[in-house]
């Protein structure tokens, strides 16, 4: 396997600022920067520690001094506010003007549409590939502007097998399989084959994705802003109904769809998901690829594509769904990993997230949602154990009440503007004047 690659694409140069350019405004070269970012997972370690004993350092402090309930009210009035703007945010309907999109580039010439390249790193899933093989091969967009990659991971199982049976029945489908020992991962797997993609946009399932007919017709002309570097599928559960944990997972989805159309409406940091993530070729290429030194490379091109000055859009209908984990020792490892992850991407970009590279918005939008979703989690145990040796109530709460109350509204509000979505894609035929235009060009590639 060829090494991963983190150079610029000269070609971009005249269009936006490459996202190494922004490195070199720190005074410090972007080779030495680049080096101090991608560190590793010892160099993440570190500075995860160093993070944690400032957070109990701080605590500590505010609870020892007289001015500390101060401290925290005034800190709190800034996230209530914020909190605030993000609950009064309209979303964006991205949904009717999605729409309306499909069917002017329809009229104008089916030419004209970009060329799109799926893609897909499976290891050992022959029980899923089949379903998700045929559903991206099988999309409602024309077949010469469309491409189905499948990266096969070294599987010790039949998806070889059923990989080269779909290849015969499917002619833009293409396979290619990694050799044991090849590094990266996910990641390294993306890398690999990008070169070889034909695609002005590429997207990225899950093998056990499941994909509606006319995904990619919905998604695409979301790009024709210019300034939408990606666009993110809401995700959903489809094994919601198994017990407890999948219920809760297809809750969380929603409140994840809930986050991002107010975050987005507000100009904050929209986000990456993994699965269902679709990007436009330009900007992966100025951002160097998928990142083969990080847990969530989602994450990770998130905040790449935003330093380098590229919005990701969002669509709530139609969704991606995937299999959700059943037991909660499964669910502990996964949220784990997510959450380091997560965490991570703070660790590499600090030194750009604080010198506001993003824009203030962006900032703004990234800095909050760190504090509510990382540092006052970290926080509320130090807290409790000052509260109970000085037997105080948590001097924190007024903060980590923000942690409750607004997951708790985005839950209701996705839950119900998912199901209100369902019930008017089921009501309005929305797509039939598409499939007329469609029909009427005489295109039987669809």
């Amino acid at each position: 396997m060829q090494e991963n690659s983190w150079q610029e694409n000269d070609s971009c140069y005249n269009e936006l600022e490459d996202i190494n350019s922004l490195l070199e405004d720190l005074s410090e070269s972007a080779e030495d920067l680049t080096k101090d970012i991608f560190t590793g997972q010892t160099g993440r370690r570190r500075k995860a520690a160093l993070a944690l004993f400032l957070i109990w350092l701080v605590v500590i402090t505010l609870h020892l001094v007289s001015w500390g309930f101060w401290v925290v009210l005034g800190f709190a009035a800034l996230l209530w506010g914020q909190a605030g703007r993000i609950i009064m945010a309209q979303p964006i309907a991205t949904q009717s003007l999605t729409t309306q999109s499909i069917t002017a580039n329809l009229d104008s010439s089916l030419e004209n549409l970009p060329k799109v390249s799926l893609l897909v790193a499976a290891k050992n899933e022959e029980a899923v590939i089949d379903r998700l093989v045929r559903a991206l091969c099988q999309q409602n967009y024309p077949s010469d502007r469309l491409e189905v990659w499948i990266i096969d991971d070294d599987s010790s199982d039949r998806t070889p097998q059923v990989l080269a049976k779909l290849q015969q029945e499917f002619p833009h489908l293409h396979t290619i399989r990694r050799q044991a020992g090849a590094t990266g991962g996910k990641s390294g797997a993306l890398n690999q084959i990008l070169a070889q993609t034909k695609g002005d946009i590429i997207a990225v399932f899950d093998a056990d994705a499941t994909v509606a007919p006319d995904l990619v017709r919905q998604v695409v002309p979301l790009f024709a802003a210019e300034k939408i570097g990606a666009v993110q599928i809401r995700k959903d559960i489809v094994n919601w109904a198994d017990n407890f944990w999948t219920r809760g997972q297809k809750s969380e989805m929603a409140l994840d769809s809930y986050f991002q159309q107010q975050r987005i409406a507000l100009g904050g940091t929209g986000e990456l998901r993994g699965n269902g993530q679709f990007v436009r070729r330009l900007a992966l290429q100025r951002c160097g690829g998928w990142n083969e030194q990080t847990i969530t490379d989602d994450l990770d091109l998130t905040i790449r594509l935003h330093l380098d000055q590229w919005d990701i859009g969002f669509l709530l209908t139609p969704a991606v769904g995937e299999e959700g984990v059943t037991t909660m020792k499964a669910l502990w490892h996964q949220r784990n990993r997510w959450a380091e992850g997560g965490y991570q991407r703070y660790l590499d970009y600090w030194r750009l997230l604080a010198s506001n590279q993003m824009g203030w918005r962006k900032t703004i939008d990234s800095l909050s949602f760190m504090v509510i979703q990382y540092l006052l989690p970290a926080a509320a145990i130090p807290d409790l154990i000052m509260a109970l040796i000085l037997g105080e109530s948590p001097l924190l709460a007024p903060l980590t009440a923000v942690t409750i109350v607004l997951p708790l509204v985005g839950i209701f509000t996705g839950l119900r503007r998912i199901s209100s979505q369902k019930i008017l894609l089921r009501d309005t035929p929305i797509n039939s004047n598409i499939t007329e235009t469609i029909n009427a060009s005489g295109d039987t590639s669809l």
